[in-house]
This record gives structure tokens, sequence and C-alpha cells, in this order.
């Protein structure tokens, strides 16, 4: 689906004229004429970008951008500003109220559709991230981001971390000089050097010199965005007023933002704290995201992999074991009389026992082995290349080690004396999926129970 782009113009042949532009690249237009109009359209969550006038009949552009930004639910909507005066001080203003562009009237159409395009790309990225990370309240979100920018702006230790490559070391020097009372700079002349920087420090944004006689500029900024470590580098790119095919090609292939020489240092400021902020968001969105996700495949107790993880990837491994010809065994144990422990000690007490059973069994198991917690008592051990014998030694080895070392548990280290049964299965390829396999390693762990506990037997081949 094409973004949704509101034009706020008081003038109605001004609007009229966006709007033809936007429908030609299959843009969704809505048209508003007044301030307050505006901000409710942003807020009823139809609006993707906003094309805003600063010359409004109710308020300025100014008010409504501010607005727009200090509320958590509009706050991530990208604004474009748009005038016909030609005041230095109202680009500043614009900016410092949120603005992520400030464009004087009349603008190239390729320009602004570049502008429009990168920005828009940008906050789908950030939708979909916010969608998928179940973060919650947009509120709790915008809290937490401005938590960690005041930490990257605030100077000292935390402060924000950039990298300037410009092959003009004197231009590089002043640009450095302009920074370093609010950030950490380095720099540095020429693009492969400045890829291996990149690679090896954590920068919140790379500010890069279109200006080259020896490099190609546009080329240096597809490799950033290329690399894994540098995609999500916010990029602003240095251009002298002339240079707007350069500022296309390079909004095209994903930088960020872009300044026009002579530099401002307000200006500079302004850019930096929009693309750090901006960065911040989409790094909470994606540590949430990553959390989540282990969230889904990890035992909350013991810190293992679960029973969804082992279901969902137990196709594969069977698939590696058959395409290489190779043995797989599953080893599934299950604790005796579990429920003595939580009598005689409380139910935290047997938490303490199964957390520290995960422990001991992280020393015991190979680094290919997968140890999994299937569900109240009872863990599962995936070994790869591993015959029912090979099994039936390491389920032997667990056994010992439980039955001989009691677990301390409580404030005051009671010693719970547990036992373990286990049952293992071989994969029979061809015969077996992954339900059969389980299924015979737990016919097998319920027959170690019934002959007496505390042992270990093997599934019939």
């Amino acid at each position: 689906m094409s973004a949704r782009v509101l034009v706020v113009e008081s003038i109605a042949a001004n609007a009229e004229l966006l709007e033809a532009l936007l429908l030609q690249q299959y843009y969704e237009v809505l048209i508003a004429n007044r301030g307050s109009d505006s901000i409710e359209l942003c807020r009823s969550g139809q609006v993707d970008i906003l094309l805003l006038e600063v010359q409004l009949p109710d308020m300025d552009g100014f008010e409504v951008c501010r607005r727009l930004k200090d509320d958590a639910a509009t706050s991530n909507i990208p604004v474009i500003m748009l005038t016909a005066f030609e005041r230095p001080e109202d680009r500043i203003n614009g900016l410092e109220a949120g603005a992520d562009d400030y464009f004087i009237k009349p603008v190239k159409d390729r320009v602004l559709l570049s502008r429009i395009k990168s920005l828009s790309h940008f906050k789908t990225v950030s939708d979909e991230l916010f969608r998928q990370s179940g973060i919650g309240a947009d509120i709790e979100v915008e809290r937490q981001v401005e938590a960690k920018l005041s930490a990257r702006l605030g100077g000292g230790d935390g402060a924000a971390r950039l990298l300037v490559v410009d092959e003009d070391q004197a231009a590089a020097a002043r640009l450095c000089m302009v920074l370093r009372d609010d950030f950490f700079v380095d720099s540095c002349h020429e693009p492969t050097e400045a890829v291996l920087k990149a690679l090896e420090n954590d920068y919140d944004t790379i500010i890069i010199s279109a200006s080259s006689a020896h490099a190609d500029v546009l080329k240096f900024c597809a490799q950033l965005r290329a690399i894994e470590k540098t995609r999500h580098i916010p990029i602003i790119l240095v251009v002298d007023e002339d240079e707007g095919a350069v500022v296309v090609s390079a909004l095209e292939l994903g930088v960020n933002d872009y300044l026009m020489r002579p530099i401002e240092k307000l200006e500079l400021h302004t850019r930096l704290r929009t693309q750090i902020k901006r960065k911040c968001y989409n790094e909470l969105l994606r540590q949430s995201l990553h959390q989540a996700a282990t969230r889904s495949v990890t035992d909350s107790l013991t810190g293992l992999h679960n029973r969804h993880y082992l279901e969902r990837h137990m196709s594969i491994f069977l698939a590696r074991a058959e395409n290489r010809n190779r043995p797989l065994s599953v080893v599934m144990f299950d604790f005796d009389h579990f429920k003595t422990v939580n009598e005689q000690f409380g139910r935290d007490a047997g938490d303490q026992v199964l957390r520290e059973f995960a422990a001991r069994l992280r020393k015991i198991v190979r680094n290919m082995d997968v140890i999994c917690r299937y569900g109240g008592e009872e863990f599962v051990i995936v070994l790869p290349d591993a015959s029912a014998e090979t099994g039936a030694l390491v389920a032997e080895r667990v056994r010992k080690m439980v039955a001989e070392q009691p677990f301390l548990v409580g404030a005051d280290q009671h010693e719970a004396q547990v036992t373990i049964s286990a049952g293992i299965s071989q994969l029979r390829v061809k015969d077996d999926d992954c339900e059969t396999l389980f299924a015979r390693a737990e016919a097998a762990m319920f027959r170690a129970k019934s002959s007496g506990r505390n042992r270990v037997v093997l599934s019939a081949a």
C-alpha cells in the first residue's frame, strides 16, 4: 500500500499542485488548510507523512509540528515544512520544532519526491518494527527513547559517537572541532578506512562529505547500507547548493539526511538530534523484537530452550541427520517424586532445583547438543551424531550426577535429595518423524519409572 501524505496548505491552488504531483507517484493524498485539522488527522492514525506549510490561518506550522512531536501517538510521523519566505531563522525554528526537513518554495519536484520517499520508507520500517516488537503503548516507547536520547546528547561517557568522512582534512578538522564539545568524534579521509572504523565502532551517525575528487561517495553510501553492521547507522551527507542530483541519488540509496554548505552549527546539531533520536527509537524496537523472539523459544525459569523451540527446529535436526547419514538420539528425563521437594521445602525450592539442574546439564553436554525444558519437570537432550548407546552413557552420567549430588535449596541451604528417570530413542531413518521419535523416548522413560525409578532405559530398536 502506498504512503498516505497529508498536505497542509492554506492556499488552495498550492495544495492542488502538490496533490497532483503526489498522485502521479501513486501516493494517497489528504488535504487540510488549518493546523488544528492537521493535528486531528494525524492523531486519527491516517497519516504517514506530513507536508506542512508554515503560514496557516489558525496557528503557524512550527506550533503544529511542536504539538505533533510532543504527542507520543504522532511523534514518529515525518514532517516536511514548506514556506515561501527565505529567513534563515525559520529553518532553524522548523528543525528545532521537530521537522525532518525544511524547503523554501519553489521546491524542485525530484528533490521533494525523493525526500518524501526516503522518509516514508523509514517510517514504514519503524512502524513494522513497532508492530512486531509488541512493546506496548506509544507513550512508554517515547519515555524510553527520550531517556536513551538524553544520555547520548548529555555529554560525558554516554555521549553519542560520530564519524566524519571528508578527504579535505582541513574541512574535517573544522567540523570535528564544532562537534567535539558535545560528542565523541572520529574522522577519516577515505571510504575504505571509514568502513573499517564503522565495523570496529558503534557510531550513532556518520557524516559524509559529498565533495570528493578521488572517491565515489554514492558507492560508499551504498556499501554502508549493504553491510549488516552499518545498515542502520544514520548517514548525513554534506553537499554544495548545486548538488541536488547527488542529494536525490543519495536519498534513494538510503542516506537519511543532508546538509547544505556552509554548515550552520545549530542546524547541524538539530539534524543530528533528529537522526540520533530516530536511531534510539529503532534500536529500542529491535531490542524489544529480539527479546520477544527469545522469550518465545526460551524457558523463563531455566534459560533453556522451551518445547516451542524444539517443535520448530526438530525437523531441521532430523533432516540434517538423514542427509548426512548420521545417527541422532533423544534423551528424555523426568524427576522422580518431585512433588516431595515442593512439599518439604516449598515451591521456590523446586524452582531452585530445576535451575540448578539446567546449569549442571549445560556443563555435561557438548556445544552441538540441544537442551530443552520440555514441560514441568521434564527435560530433553537432542544428541546429533550420537547413537542410542552414546545417549545412554550421557543419560547415565546425568542420572548419577543428580543422585549423588544433592541440591542446596532455601536460605539455609538445605540438601534436597532427588533422582531422575531417563528414556532414550535413536532416529530410525525413513521410519521416524519428530512425534514417533519423542514418543519412543517418552515410553522408555515411563518404563524406567515403572521399573523402580532412578534409572536409564533404551527404547526398543
